[in-house]
């Protein structure tokens, strides 16, 4: 006896048309698609939440982790049904466009600039703003991930705060590449590269690689999680969605974030408004 619930007589042509079975449309009705960053991603992150977030709920996620910027793009056209990303402006923009009803901030964590331990440029310390000019002064070579990203729009207004903002020097390189592969040319290269903290705990190839500033307040790192709108397109999965949202700003949820370390650090702290 079949499990899966009676479908429509217009439901089943579609599905026979499409070639697929009764059982292959209940399991693609149980997935979501999440568009998210590659921090999340390359951090480790998701491994970790989405099996539990799998035992609570039976509902399977594919995360199509790309450059906060794509990710949006993405969302807006309506290829995924939940957004989750780390850049607030890019971010409420999209909400109010009405993309999406809310915003819920629902974790963070912090940018670090990553460079050579000998550090040539002289950039060491809590100051990311003071770091850069260094860096332009000393024409070192530093690898901007020039992708659209949350980091890379981190690093644009971090540049914005120097003196002459086209002032980046004559090793500034732009690589359109995520935050590993960003860090990976770094490592071979002995540059200096803006990096979430996540993705650098994660990041084995580190080379002679250390962080030299933290501790700026502006480089603070928020992430938001956001439900697709269904009236702007309607074909997006809100139940399943919903569920998972609720869930990762839920205190299950939240502790499963706080709970995710490598070599006994944490790597984001939960702040969810409800």
């Amino acid at each position: 006896m079949s499990l899966c619930p009676p479908v429509p007589q217009p439901l089943s042509r579609l599905l026979l048309a499409a070639g697929l079975s009764l059982a292959a449309w209940a399991a693609q009705a149980q997935s979501i698609v999440v568009a998210s960053t590659t921090s999340t991603e390359q951090s480790g992150l998701f491994g970790h939440l989405l099996p539990e977030f799998k035992k609570t709920s039976g509902i399977d996620i594919k995360v199509v982790a790309l450059g906060t910027g794509q990710a949006i793009d993405m969302a807006r056209r309506g290829d995924a049904d939940v957004l989750f990303v780390h850049d607030k402006v890019a971010e409420e923009k999209f909400v109010a466009d009405g993309f999406a009803d809310r915003r819920i901030e629902v974790m963070y964590n912090d940018f670090i600039l990553i460079g050579p331990k000998a550090d040539p440029a002289g950039t060491k310390g809590n100051d990311i703003v003071a770091a850069l000019k260094m860096v332009a002064a000393a024409n070192a070579p530093f690898i901007s991930r020039g992708d659209k990203s949350g980091t890379h729009a981190a690093e644009l207004r971090f540049w914005k705060m120097t003196d002459n903002e086209a002032r980046k020097g004559s090793g500034y390189k732009e690589c359109g590449c995520g935050m590993g592969p960003a860090l990976n040319i770094g490592a071979s290269s002995g540059a200096y590269v803006l990096a979430d903290r996540g993705t650098w705990l994660n990041f084995k190839n580190r080379a002679d690689l250390a962080v030299l500033v933290e501790g700026d307040r502006r480089l603070f790192n928020q992430y938001g999680v956001m439900l697709v709108s269904a009236a702007k397109h309607p074909h997006v999965r809100t139940a399943e969605g919903k569920r998972f949202v609720d869930w990762v700003v839920s205190p299950a949820g939240q502790m499963a974030i706080a709970s995710y370390r490598i070599g006994g650090e944490q790597l984001f702290f939960p702040n969810a408004v409800k």
